[in-house]
């Protein structure tokens, strides 16, 4: 029986995305697909086909890596999503419709209608779908998602009705009193549909809400689903239960008596009738097709495989992960979750495979080891690129000096791969090196982002670039694992870092003491 390279299983974005970069390397794979087609988990997710990522058509720009910092959905390699609909927030049908061309117009190798229900590793992985059919790999990249739901354990919770069965027509909660578990998009999205039939809605559970527009996470709550937020605050029989739900009592009449203990009235129990009760707790990696053997060690309340700094099984070695499962790496941090993040962990994971397992080496090239030369290639960078801003505080771009006076520059590393490569010698011999991430400044998650007072720094100032709280370049000075120094280019309105006093020369003063180290002191 023939062994593939790499067998990917899951045709959704990430799947599709590895494919493409193993295509283009000329790899041994196969994409395996439950569904009929490309993204079959769109076709059904989520269940009000409304996406929340964001299709910004007109930029006023004409370069196509910066117009993807306003592209949630095109994947790496494909046409622009813009060409499928204008709309800022899409219809999940269309992400369903270009996914199916990607696969298509790529040329990938996916095989639909395989359903793998059984993984095992005798020797390498045996993969074993619905008909028996058995595919053997050196090299499992899993690209599932997210694909069984997420269901807390609360007393009563299996006659909930799940995010994943209940009815999207909102006619059928008409004059009802109703309770939304979870306090995600799915459940904001859920009451939302629900406002203008149902008589109450309440939304529950034991956490504050947090905005998307606050902590830049985009799995917080988001805008475009918080009309509910009127209801509530204006009096409209709507409310925001923060509490946890202790039990869920099903009545003979088929209504429920749920006991909700509240968080904020020194733990009051109190029991409150609903006609219906929604759970709209998330997702979950599934990791049960997995033989004991090489079943990979779980995280988060066992919703996410854990991962190494390569986005490997942390205890099945060639196990990898791709897509909206490698959130564990820096979950509800940055972007990772979403395709505008996966796409370019993909394209790293790619590289760090080949340069694993078929030695090329990540892509580089060498700088004069001068401030001037280093710096103009580092605003050169933060100024375009659309994987740093993306994967904000993640991917980093890295200089590497020597002693010698020599620079590499390396683009888009995981910024924790990067002292696990320098200690296997994959990025040559290193004294030092500078990691540059695009961040958000300390203390973002947590203050009013429209509070004037919270934000008294002055795009022009560069003393107090460190104090600022918008996206903006970091650069960091390590040995090792180490940190020896840090530079923050001030935030600027229009994202351009190109003024000569308070971008170029800060930068140029902070490169030239790193040069003047002892770190490379020969």
């Amino acid at each position: 029986m023939s062994e593939l390279d790499y067998l990917v299983i899951g045709a959704g974005p990430a799947g599709l995305q590895m494919g493409h970069h193993l295509q283009q390397a000329s790899r041994d794979y196969l994409i395996v697909e439950a569904g009929p087609a490309a993204g079959t988990f769109f076709s059904r997710f989520p269940r009000h086909r409304q996406l929340i990522s964001i299709n910004k058509v007109h930029t006023g720009w004409d370069d196509p890596e910066l117009n993807l910092r306003m592209d949630w959905n095109t994947l790496l390699g494909g046409r622009p999503f813009k060409e499928y609909t204008q709309r800022f927030f899409p219809a999940a049908d269309d992400l369903v419709r270009y996914l199916g061309d990607y696969a298509a117009a790529q040329g990938l190798s996916v095989r639909y209608n395989t359903r793998i229900e059984r993984i095992s590793r005798p020797d390498v992985f045996e993969a074993v779908d619905q008909h028996g059919t058995v595919l053997r790999a050196r090299r499992l990249i899993v690209a599932t998602g997210v694909s069984k739901p997420y269901v807390p354990e609360i007393p009563g919770i299996e006659t909930a009705e799940l995010y994943t069965e209940m009815s999207v027509d909102p006619t059928e909660f008409t004059n009802q009193r109703v309770l939304i578990i979870g306090k995600g998009n799915s459940a904001f999205e859920t009451a939302d549909n629900l406002i203008e039939h149902a008589a109450v809605i309440h939304v529950a559970g034991p956490h504050s809400i947090r905005m998307a527009w606050q902590t830049h996470f985009l799995g917080h709550l988001r805008a475009v689903n918080n009309n509910f937020l009127d209801t509530y605050q204006l009096k409209s029989q709507n409310a925001v239960l923060d509490g946890n739900v202790v039990d869920i009592a099903k009545q003979p009449d088929s209504s429920y008596l749920v006991t909700v203990s509240f968080a904020r009235v020194n733990e009051v129990t109190k029991d409150i009738r609903y006609d219906r009760v929604l759970a709209a707790t998330g997702f979950r990696f599934d990791a049960s097709i997995f033989a004991p053997e090489c079943r990979p060690e779980l995280k988060i309340d066992d919703r996410f495989p854990a991962q190494t700094s390569a986005w490997e099984s942390i205890n099945v070695p060639g196990l990898y992960f791709a897509g909206t499962i490698t959130q564990e790496r820096d979950f509800k941090k940055s972007t990772s979750a979403f395709i505008h993040g996966f796409r370019y962990a993909t394209r790293a994971l790619h590289r760090i495979l080949e340069q694993r397992h078929h030695a090329r080496t990540w892509p580089y090239r060498d700088l004069a080891g001068t401030s001037a030369a280093v710096g103009e290639a580092i605003l050169a960078r933060v100024n375009r690129t659309s994987a740093l801003w993306q994967l904000f505080g993640f991917l980093g771009d890295v200089v590497t000096l020597s002693t010698d006076g020599s620079a590499r520059y390396w683009e888009e590393m995981p910024v924790d791969f990067v002292p696990d490569a320098i200690a296997a010698g994959h990025l040559g011999e290193v004294d030092t090196y500078l990691a540059i991430t695009l961040e958000y400044g300390k203390d973002h998650d947590h203050l009013d982002p429209f509070d004037i007072n919270a934000r008294r720094i002055a795009q022009s100032d560069a003393e107090h670039a460190l104090d600022g709280r918008y996206l903006h370049p970091v650069l960091r000075q390590y040995r090792g694992d180490r940190q020896i120094a840090e530079h923050h280019i001030t935030e600027n309105l229009e994202n351009e870092w190109t003024d000569e006093a308070v971008h170029r020369a800060p930068l140029h003063d902070f490169l030239e003491s790193v040069l003047r180290s002892p770190e490379l002191t020969p």
